[in-house]
């Protein structure tokens, strides 16, 4: 005899499809996860897009306000070194010192866009030989460098460079960059912008600075802390005196034309 109805085990029941159909377990389990899945991707999305609103809102305020603190700057105070600033306007700022930085650091500054592919050619030549390594970022580069990320390398860090760079160049414009660097750029231990670096080292402000002067910091720049500011020898007092005959060169040709 068989089992009393009501003891009989009940058969398992499957989902049924849209036709009465019933549904393999595992096809329920993929459409489960397919939510999941799309509420992620959605969620990415989002993240991205406000990253990016975020970073092309901090540009946008700091092409009217002077950054307040870069990442250098809180580097070296917590190394112990300090970070005097004292910010000035373009205007209040002698033009050789703009065109002893073009002269010494990027000499296509008002024509490119950001990048220059000629320069990054040339460095990776110069390197791929051997000797002295040298880059090929412009004054744009580093200002996005400078003011929104750290110091270093690595791929990550370049990207967001590039990034960054596109954003100063669309909505700051050159002499909103040229101004910013020139604020921004640590030109000795514990010393960043150019009228600190005028006060530190020549005891005067970045409105009298002489073309000798604003060639030796522009000298300094590439290596802040191992250069000398006053009495430069070797390699940093010879690349001085070329950048200081470089800056009538820019005068005269108008590589500097972007800021006047």
């Amino acid at each position: 005899m068989g089992a009393p109805l009501g003891e009989r085990p009940l058969p398992d029941l499957q989902p049924l499809g849209e036709e009465g159909a019933t549904v393999p377990p595992r096809k329920a389990r993929s459409r489960k996860r397919k939510p999941l899945l799309r509420r992620l991707l959605v969620g990415l999305v989002k993240l991205i897009v406000a990253l990016v609103l975020l970073s092309v809102l901090w540009v946008a305020a700091y092409r009217f306000v002077p950054p307040p603190i870069t990442l250098t700057m809180i580097g070296n105070m917590i190394e112990g070194h300090g970070a005097r600033r004292d910010w000035e306007p373009l205007e209040r700022i002698d033009p050789d010192m703009a065109r002893a930085v073009i002269a010494g650091e990027d000499s296509r500054f008002c024509s490119h866009d950001g990048f220059d592919f000629e320069a990054i050619r040339q460095a990776w030549e110069r390197n791929r030989q051997g000797g002295r390594i040298r880059g090929g970022s412009t004054i744009s580069q580093q200002t996005a460098k400078n003011v929104f990320l750290w110091q270093g390398g690595g791929y990550f860090r370049k990207a967001l460079e590039a990034y960054f760079t596109v954003l100063i160049e669309a909505i700051w414009g050159k002499r909103r960059i040229m101004e910013v660097y020139l604020n921004v750029a640590e030109t000795g231990i514990g010393t960043f912008g150019v009228e600190a670096g005028a006060q530190r080292y020549f005891r005067h402000g970045a409105d009298r600075l002489s073309r000798q002067e604003a060639a030796q910091i522009a000298a300094v720049l590439p290596l802040p802390k191992k250069r000398a500011g006053i009495a430069p020898t070797g390699f940093t007092r010879r690349w001085g005196n070329t950048i200081r005959a470089g800056i009538g060169t820019i005068e005269a040709q108008g590589l500097d034309a972007c800021l006047r």
